[in-house]
């Protein structure tokens, strides 16, 4: 008997990645802190029901409990084979809450039930996970394989659409970290260049020019088409020359003579497209090809710029992306939050005003710090070794669920971690991105630490879910 019970303790210890929970429990502690440190005053219980910290206690009550039902209750096995019904039943959810829910800050995204709200797009990123998990492990997947491609950006991107309609860009933003995983999963390195070259060019498109942008696009399509055929010779004395005068295109137009965009394309068209046609054609190559396409289909991004910007953003996210960009000055608006923000966390300096110490915090000048800008009050009363410390914290949790993804001997398992840790990555990025200006305010939490029941139970379970997989794998070792 004391064998066998020794063995069943030694084997819980190694069974778990201990290490992974000490992390989850740091941070969740650490938003506790600075959740109560926000709402605080003299006469402030340390748990109060009525105030946010004490709401937190009971998130984290519950989702520790629900951890533990799902790393010690449930059969890790079942995650694959519910994926799809999961997937469908957070899908008829994010359609429900458009028609059902409550709107909140312009966002339609949200059902109530008296005090509680819910987010269905928290749940999305669950079931989205563990689709395309089940769907990449299939024996004979190739991510190359066109039909495969296809089912796989359906599966990212019907979730994620739904989301946008809901005007919940923050939380459908974070969709697009999930091409990392796929990078991981053999997608050429081509895609992600074009995903951040048609950023650059929407950027460039309202901060100068669409004839900028246009150049921008040829020059860069010309030169990798000229460079993969071995011809890099001509498109430096050729190319080169070509792209210089044609930015001096506009100095030498009548003054009578209007640039409008149609303008614009029809000289792009006339000097640029004949000559890239002949090239594509002659060399005969898929690449070729690719790069005629693409930069075709830069052309139709950036006349589709000023649309998209006007008609399908909303009001508020123009002013937060004009403000960022530099378009317009709003520093008591819509820019008055990372403004205080940013005033907190400098105002931290090295070490911090110590805790509970924070004038921006205390007087309440940051708006809506306990979620979206609570990473404000980190930096005002524990100043850059308290933030860096943080940072390292989501650093070693999405590097050890990357580590233990990679040594897994089931792809199911690894495609889910990869998908659990780039979900982790973009939050991280997007919301410390806002509070120190450098982002668009578009109201996403920091995971583990900003305050509410639907984003800590979601991180909660999207992280345990691995944990019980990863349980599961080291069996093996």
């Amino acid at each position: 008997m004391r064998n066998q019970t020794g063995n069943k303790g030694r084997g819980l210890r190694k069974s778990i990645d201990w290490k992974l929970v000490i992390i989850y429990l740091i941070l969740v502690f650490i938003g506790w802190a600075s959740i109560y440190s926000v709402q605080a005053n003299d006469s402030t219980a340390l748990i109060d029901l009525n105030k946010e910290s004490g709401k937190q206690v009971i998130w984290i009550v519950s989702g520790l409990g629900l951890a533990a039902f799902i790393l010690f209750v449930l059969s890790p096995r079942i995650y694959e084979g519910l994926s799809l019904a999961i997937y469908i039943g957070a899908i008829c959810l994010l359609l429900a809450v458009i028609v059902m829910g409550v709107e909140v800050k312009g966002s339609r995204s949200w059902f109530e039930f008296g005090p509680i709200r819910f987010q269905p797009a928290e749940i999305s990123k669950i079931a989205t996970s563990l689709m395309l998990a089940a769907y990449m492990s299939q024996l004979g997947y190739k991510i190359s394989r066109l039909k495969d491609f296809i089912i796989t950006a359906l599966i990212i991107l019907v979730p994620m659409g739904i989301i946008v309609l809901q005007s919940e860009t923050g939380s459908a933003l974070v969709y697009v970290g999930f091409i990392f995983m796929l990078y991981r999963e053999g997608l050429s390195g081509w895609l992600i260049f074009i995903i951040g070259m048609a950023i650059l060019l929407f950027i460039l498109t309202l901060t100068s020019s669409s004839y900028t942008a246009l150049l921008v696009v040829s020059g860069l399509c010309s030169f990798c088409m000229m460079l993969y055929s071995g011809r890099g010779r001509w498109w430096l004395f050729i190319g080169v020359p070509v792209i210089i005068l044609l930015a001096f295109v506009p100095k030498m137009i009548p003054e009578g003579f209007a640039l409008s965009p149609v303008n614009i394309l029809l000289i792009l068209i006339g000097l640029l497209m004949p000559v890239a046609g002949f090239v594509a054609f002659r060399e005969r190559d898929r690449f070729s090809h690719f790069s005629l396409i693409a930069l075709i289909g830069g052309i139709m991004l950036i006349f589709s710029t000023q649309y998209i910007f006007n008609n399908v953003l909303q009001p508020h996210q123009r002013s937060r992306i004009e403000v960022l960009l530099g378009l317009k000055e709003d520093p008591s608006g819509v820019e008055y939050n990372v403004t205080q923000s940013k005033i907190a966390i400098g105002s931290g300096g090295f070490w911090g005003k110590g805790y509970m110490q924070g004038t921006q915090t205390a007087l309440d000048f940051v708006p809506e710090q306990n979620t979206d800008f609570i990473f404000s009050a980190i930096g005002e009363e524990w100043g850059f070794v308290g933030c860096s410390f943080v940072i390292l914290l989501y650093v070693l949790l999405i590097w050890r669920i990357i580590q233990s993804a990679e040594r897994s001997r089931e792809a199911f398992t690894r495609i889910y971690g990869y998908c659990v840790a780039c979900c982790i990555f973009m939050h991280l990025f997007i919301n410390i991105g806002m509070n120190l200006g450098l982002m668009p305010v578009i109201g996403i939490p920091l995971p583990l630490i900003s305050y509410g029941g639907s984003s800590l139970w979601a991180f909660t379970v999207l992280i345990f879910i691995f944990l019980a997989l990863d349980r599961n794998e080291r069996k093996y070792f």
